[in-house]
């Protein structure tokens, strides 16, 4: 790629690889935007913040960075590859994807009170969150894009890397600004009826977030 230039060759550094401005530029831009907007991560975390508020959701934020890095690493050392020559194993990854966001819509929708202490609905845990990833199809949609867009066949192993870092420096603050405004809105939405509707609302949304993505 024309935006990646090399001076000189070091085998074990970041030194030969120099990202032009314009394409780092172009590739912030791109993990913002995916990031920031709604999609079955940003809906759960929101609905999360919440029912949960921040501090108890902050495992669910960390399981979506983790998560994520490490499906973006697989996709950029040759799942993507195996997606594109294995397309019904894709489809099967949406199906598995869409089964398991309806589940979370149907929890999310039934929910009533608000979970404090020990209640017996739970924010996702950190590694249900990291496992996600690996089953969101709009999470693969991203992966798969910015491996085939920010990658230099001539440096392919740093900029895998570098693709990786740039996501995991914006996708983390970008995903808690969801459960961010969720617990601001959690002492409003401590009445009853109006939880009962911000959940179902919640679900409906989250259900709907599907329709692209399964295309």
């Amino acid at each position: 790629m024309a935006g990646w230039r090399t001076h000189g060759y070091f085998a074990s550094d970041f030194r030969g690889l120099i990202l032009d401005t314009a394409t780092l530029s172009a590739l912030v831009g791109f993990a913002f935007a995916t990031s920031i907007t709604p999609g079955p991560n940003n809906m759960m975390l929101f609905a999360s913040g919440v029912n949960f508020g921040f501090r108890r959701t902050v495992p669910h934020m960390l399981g979506i960075g983790v998560g994520f890095l490490s499906l973006l690493i697989g996709v950029g050392l040759g799942l993507g590859a195996l997606l594109a020559t294995v397309p019904l194993l894709y489809t099967g990854l949406k199906i598995a994807g869409g089964i398991y966001l309806l589940y979370i819509a149907w929890k999310i929708g039934t929910s009533r009170t608000l979970g404090d202490g020990e209640a017996a609905a739970r924010p996702m845990t950190f590694l249900a969150a990291a496992a996600f990833q690996w089953v969101n199809p709009k999470a693969w949609v991203m992966a798969i894009t910015a491996m085939s867009v920010y990658i230099d066949a001539d440096q392919y192993l740093w900029s895998v890397v570098i693709v990786g870092l740039v996501f995991a420096a914006v996708n983390l603050p970008s995903v808690s600004t969801w459960a961010g405004f969720g617990s601001v809105l959690r002492e409003w939405l401590s009445v009853p009826v109006r939880l009962k509707w911000f959940n179902i609302t919640m679900a409906l949304l989250l259900v709907a977030s599907l329709w692209p993505m399964l295309k």
